[in-house]
């Protein structure tokens, strides 16, 4: 008789199989070109950049985070958290898509971020794409590490077994099919991947909710906890000095009294939404598109997807605590809670399929950063400043061993198993969104941005991330709020005031952005392929 820990994992071996069966799939047209390793020679369909960007956005902190976070601390945090993102993404969509798809190729055919960058402010030296392919390493390591971190959460709850094999194990096979199809393997197991999230999510918070008696069973429940359900209260789990876990009294959680959760905390929190535009696993997706005009189908997709997602992950928190009211003593292990919940109400291969979910939002997003952090520091540094006669097939080599280089350091970062994805993701998010998200909007709109001022604005931004998380941010009243949000400002300060000090750019950076949104400049064939500049 097959057990039902078997039939898990068969449905998640069956998902392991068809995820790098693609990879294989996508293998000889992405190894024709850099242009198509690393965008996929922009003929990407609307539907598969949408659930990609998303899918490769939402990582492990979708299905586990914040679940996670909702379980342990209620409404407010990660209520504000996702109505930040969801405003962040229609936003992203809408003001920076179609002008990045345009203004990418007008601006020397860029392929990367970075690169974009540079050729936008005809860096000769390649100063921004080299500083940005740096902030790049450094952040997508941490963020990388917090995929890996999903990966071996899930088998040790599942099955028992070892984190750390585990997560190296998940580590692993998101390299393989990385390294072998390029962009085109990841676009199309992220649209698989972002479908499964979909469903999984969807089928947890249906089952769950039935299973504990419906919406008012579990309101009446989360009523009885003090501040849960309010957005402006800031839950207080007591928890026990001496092991570090929520106490409880008989079936029963401690709770304080709750703190406040005010108007600064909360626009600081719906400052996550603000990462979005500097978000290179996301604007890559832009850079790929089909054609500018598919722009607007792809948002509408992005933008259903995301809301609807982040409420089902949001309400799996909130009836979780109803079922397992002293299930998880911490909120390192409330991130299991979509785990625990799909096992108890679901058929054990249906419960393997809705898990492959967690490892879908995980294996989706750190194959977005190993390729992106690949073709950063290959095309904009080796190609860019070391080698700059480099054949494709050398910038593919030098892209392959910095994914090496970027597994061993994500792999670093996750051997610790009672890392919060939540803090993880955060980190990282902040240190992107501040260093790209204030050029990437003044590289689109402002005419007046130099060169020296986008180099002033990267490093302010990444800088003040640091500088705040670590120094400023433990001070705690107005200096706790989430760091994304001040250096985001000192970002735009410094780009403004640099800028401004400096000469304007010259005469022909300044006619490529006045005509960079011409349709006239660029014209797109009936399938959408770009085609090179009249000129």
């Amino acid at each position: 008789m097959i057990t039902g820990d078997a039939l898990v994992a068969l449905a998640m071996l069956i998902y392991f199989v068809v995820i790098i069966t693609i990879g294989f799939v996508y293998a000889k047209r992405s190894n024709s070109s850099t242009d198509e390793y690393f965008i996929g020679g922009r003929k990407v369909g609307p539907w598969f950049t949408a659930l990609s960007a998303e899918a490769s956005d939402m990582s492990g902190y979708l299905l586990m985070g914040i679940p996670g976070l909702a379980y342990f601390f209620g409404a407010s945090e990660a209520m504000w958290t996702c109505i930040g993102l969801a405003i962040g993404t229609y936003l992203n969509w809408l003001f920076v898509a179609k002008r990045l798809r345009k203004y990418s190729v007008r601006a020397g055919n860029a392929i990367t971020i970075p690169a974009f960058f540079s050729n936008r402010f005809h860096d000769s030296k390649n100063i921004l794409s080299t500083i940005a392919a740096l902030i790049i390493l450094l952040f997508f390591c941490v963020y990388t590490g917090s995929c890996f971190v999903t990966c071996g959460k899930l088998f040790h709850t599942l099955f028992g077994l070892d984190y750390a094999t585990m997560m190296i194990f998940g580590a692993i096979v998101v390299f393989l099919y990385t390294m072998v199809g390029g962009y085109l393997s990841v676009v199309a197991t992220d649209f698989v991947q972002g479908c499964l999230m979909f469903f999984a999510l969807a089928v947890v918070m249906i089952g769950s909710l039935t299973a504990v008696g419906g919406v008012d069973a579990t309101v009446a429940f989360l009523q009885n906890i003090p501040g849960y359900l309010d957005g402006t209260a800031q839950v207080v789990p007591l928890m026990d000095e001496n092991t570090g876990v929520q106490m409880v009294e008989g079936d029963t959680p401690l709770f304080g009294e709750p703190g406040e959760f005010g108007v600064l905390t909360i626009i600081s929190t719906l400052a996550w939404g603000l990462g979005y535009f500097g978000m290179p696993q996301v604007l890559v997706r832009f850079l790929g598109i089909r054609s500018a005009a598919e722009v607007r189908t792809s948002r509408i997709i992005a933008v259903v997807w995301v809301v609807i997602s982040m409420v089902c992950a949001l309400c799996i928190g909130f009836i979780g605590r109803a079922m397992l009211p002293t299930y998880f003593g911490t909120n390192a292990a409330a991130e299991n809670i979509f785990i625990v919940v799909a096992q108890m109400i679901l058929p054990a291969f249906m419960c393997g399929v809705v898990v492959s979910g967690i490892l879908a939002a995980s294996m989706s997003s750190a194959s977005s950063y190993l390729l992106i952090t690949g073709s950063s520091v290959a095309e904009n540094i080796f190609r860019g400043v070391i080698k700059r006669d480099a054949t494709d097939q050398q910038v593919m080599i030098v892209s392959r061993l910095t994914l090496v280089v970027v597994l061993l350091l994500g792999i670093f970062i996750a051997i610790d198993e009672n890392s919060v994805i939540f803090q993880v993701v955060s980190y990282a998010w902040a240190g992107l969104g501040a260093s790209f998200g204030p050029l990437m909007l003044c590289s689109l709109y402002w005419r007046r941005t130099t060169k020296q001022g986008a180099l002033a604005g990267m490093l302010t931004g990444a800088l003040s991330v640091v500088i705040w998380h670590n120094f400023i941010k433990p001070l705690g009243g107005v200096f706790g709020i989430y760091e994304l949000l001040p250096a985001f400002l000192l970002s735009l300060l410094a780009i403004f005031i640099v800028s401004k000090l400096t000469p304007e750019p010259e005469a022909a950076v300044l006619e490529e952005f006045d005509t960079y949104m011409d349709e006239d400049v660029f014209a797109e064939d009936s399938e959408g392929e770009k085609e090179k500049a009249a000129a």
